[in-house]
């Protein structure tokens, strides 16, 4: 509730000296660029938009997702190019952009980095609620303005300001999910002149609930004998809560724009699983019962101030901004075995309990000052420094782990010894100084930026020191051959630093499966020099479509390495380490296209197709292969068609992602997804009501996973397996019916 609050009064404190702003200001406001009526209305499809950008952009308006009604931000990215995930099914959270490792991605809320959970330093799109988007835009190569932290490319996910609504709208809707679970979804938007300035203000409350049913067959080989089946049970039960607001006001001759957001997920996972010996589901052959809760409360907050003016012969600009995520969980484990030992079930149960309770605050400070001006009548200078301040904190609160054998008779039965409790403390601290220089210009036909990003490095994780600067260039260029076709050309350098837990040089017991881990504190960041080019060419009025060719080479890869000392296990384990082991290639190409039909006479039906292939190149110890978990490919396509006399519209959403495959130490994985079915019919009930029914994950996807684990290097090279495991994962379909009424 204080966040709540402190986001409440940072957004409107203008109005409390919006009296004075008034008398320092009587500049003339700009109408707002979008209306009520043009959030909900039918009749026309949308694409994407063609931006004016030099970097290669694509930009996506709400209009374009909004019809399918997706929960999270995470769903909506489903619909964009080379964006894969690596989730558990009806889940988007991590954002593998071109099939890579969430770290390899940036993601940007209003063009500004937000922390998250992840060691990585990644941040779950699910945890923003799709609602709050008034665009997404998939920025394929970095600029000198903005963080190098994306060899992947960077997601720029820019919510509503408070120039983009006149007035206000409710959205009140209900969700059948898989089992008869039923749900809501309530939000309500406004927009508006307050006072001097114009003040956007909106909230949304949601559920979403996930319960899969998982299968897992373990042999002893592939096509040896089976050991012992799994069948499970997995629900996700979560509601988001959010709040935002952005207010503008003109300020001492300049402009000031506060916003913030904040977004709370109350999230109970729980997963419940029975074993049985050789597959036989009968209770003489129990081998295990499982329960396994885990109770999540994540908060993340963003505050943002900027004020620009004109000044100094150029435009200057003051970022002041606060995010932060807060993020509690607490997990128990109850596992019930049998058939242990010589004496069966029922006589006897054996139970191991584990109970963990974890809290982890990441806080960012940040600020920036920047400057603009004309050098030539076709040249601008940007020049400026930028900082960041993180403060991550985690605790962790662990039972040791406790074990107790309890006859069944004689009664009375022994009670299970009690948790003892073990905290630990992990601190990072870390400041960021980047400045940077640009030239952008634009001559004819063409636009063109190049520039200089240093970024420097001063951390401190787990009591040890580490530091490190970087130079990063970059250039790119956007030449039109006519009005409708144009090239694009992209030329840099970028950054992915080192996993936090990778640095920390203390040892995690049984981190990798039944291996220890200690990090490495002289590892160092990961660089890239990359390029990107492309085509564009407009369709008749608004379509579009785009090719685009990437490379990446990527030096001082970071893989784990076996150190070869015997791990905490004993004999058969190790503990492992990583290291800066050599190099990797990564490229591919993306094709987009969205058009409506009118040259064939069909104006209001509009089509999409997104087609991305990927691929890559790395070299460990068993030989070649592509980046770890990067799917081959992932494609989209579907339609939308308005019936203006009928005031209404359908359409339809297909999507298929390619196998991923991992290789570490003594495991592998490959894991297929199923394809993806979404529809929508939509009905405007009246001028300022529309109707909206969607349906989603109609194939029952399923997600299959085929593990290789051996005991060590030597018998996964040999190919001596420990044990060969297959892992069906599988939910049923998500209905929604959403009303929307503007006001």
């Amino acid at each position: 509730m204080k966040r709540t609050a402190l986001l409440l009064g940072a957004a409107l404190a203008p109005l409390a000296f919006s009296g004075v702003a008034q008398a320092q200001s009587s500049a003339v406001q700009p109408e707002p660029e979008t209306s009520v009526e043009e959030v909900i209305v039918t009749g026309r499809p949308v694409f994407r938009n063609r931006t004016e950008d030099t970097v290669p952009t694509l930009s996506y308006d709400l209009e374009y997702f909004q019809r399918f009604e997706p929960l999270t931000v995470g769903d909506a990215l489903k619909r964009v190019p080379s964006v894969t995930f690596l989730s558990d099914v009806l889940e988007s959270d991590g954002v593998r952009l071109r099939g890579l490792d969430p770290g390899y991605s940036q993601i940007l809320i209003n063009g500004e980095r937000v922390p998250g959970g992840g060691v990585d330093r990644s941040f779950f799109v699910d945890r923003i609620p799709a609602e709050l988007i008034e665009r997404v835009e998939v920025v394929r190569a970095s600029s000198a303005n903005r963080s190098g932290d994306a060899v992947a490319g960077a997601i720029n996910i820019v919510l509503r300001d408070a120039y983009t609504l006149d007035g206000g709208y409710v959205r009140l809707g209900g969700i059948l999910f898989p089992g008869n679970e039923l749900g809501g979804t309530y939000g309500a938007v406004y927009g508006g002149q307050v006072g001097p300035g114009r003040l956007l203000i909106g909230t949304s409350i949601q559920d979403r609930i996930n319960p899969k049913d998982k299968f897992s067959a373990r042999y002893a080989r592939p096509n040896g004998p089976l050991v012992n089946t799994e069948v499970q049970t997995d629900v996700r039960d979560s509601t988001d809560y959010s709040f935002n607001a952005a207010y503008e006001v003109e300020v001492g001759g300049g402009k000031l724009d506060l916003s913030g957001v904040f977004v709370r997920t109350e999230r109970l996972q729980d997963e419940d699983s029975l074993e049985y010996r050789n597959g036989i589901r009968t209770e003489a052959n129990l081998l295990t019962v499982n329960d396994n809760d885990v109770d999540i409360e994540t908060d993340n907050l963003a505050l943002r101030a900027r004020y620009e003016r004109d000044m100094f012969g150029g435009e200057t600009r003051f970022k002041l901004g606060y995010a932060s995520f807060d993020d509690q969980q607490s997990e128990f484990e109850n596992e019930a075995e049998y058939l242990r030992d010589a004496i069966p079930f029922p006589e006897e149960d054996r139970f191991t309990a584990d109970f963990v309770i974890t809290d982890l605050l990441d806080e960012e400070l940040s600020g920036a000052i920047e400057h603009t001006r004309p050098l030539t009548d076709s040249i601008d200078l940007e020049f400026g420094v930028q900082a960041i301040r993180k403060d991550r904190e985690s605790i962790t609160d662990e039972a040791a782990r406790v074990r107790s054998t309890v006859p069944n008779a004689p009664a009375p039965r022994p009670v299970q010894p009690p948790f003892v409790f073990a905290r630990s403390v992990y601190t990072i601290e870390e400041t960021r100084i980047d400045p940077y220089v640009m030239l952008s210009g634009e001559q004819g036909a063409l636009k063109w930026e190049a520039g200089l990003r240093y970024e420097t490095t001063d951390a401190t994780i787990a009591g040890f020191d580490t530091d490190y600067a970087e130079l990063l260039p970059s250039a790119s260029l956007r030449y039109s051959l006519s009005e409708r076709d144009r090239l694009t050309l992209w030329a840099g350098r970028t950054i992915r630093r080192p996993d936090f837990d990778d640095l920390a040089p203390g040892v995690l017991e049984e981190e990798r499966g039944d291996n220890d881990f200690r990090g490495n504190p002289f590892l160092k960041p990961e660089l890239a020099w990359g390029i990107d080019a492309g085509f564009e060419r407009r369709l008749g009025r608004s379509g579009v479509v785009g090719i685009n060719a990437f490379y990446r080479d990527i030096t001082d890869l970071s893989e784990d390495v076996n150190t070869g000392v015997q791990g905490s296990g004993g004999a058969g384990t190790f503990i492992e380490s990583i290291d800066n082991v050599g190099d990797g290639q990564v490229y591919g190409v993306e094709f987009d296209l969205s058009t409506p039909l009118d040259f064939i006479g069909f104006d209001k039906t509009g089509v999409f197709v997104n087609v991305s292939l990927l691929d890559s190149t790395v070299e460990d110890a068993l030989g070649e292969r592509r980046f770890n978990d990067q799917s081959n490919f992932v494609y989209n396509f579907g339609f939308t068609h308005d019936i203006p006399s009928w005031q209404a519209a359908f359409g339809a959403t297909y999507r298929k992602q390619g196998d991923a495959f991992g290789r570490v130490f003594a495991e592998e994985v490959e894991t297929r997804y199923g394809a993806d079915l979404e529809i929508f019919i939509e009905k405007q009930l009246t001028s300022n009501a529309v109707l909206r029914f969607t349906g989603s994950n109609l194939l029952d996807t399923k997600k299959e996973e085929v593990f290789d684990k051996f005991a060590d290097q030597d018998a996964q090279i040999s190919r001596t397996y420990d044990e060969y495991e297959l892992e069906t994962e599988e939910a049923n379909p998500v209905y929604q019916v959403v009303l929307r009424v503007a006001f």
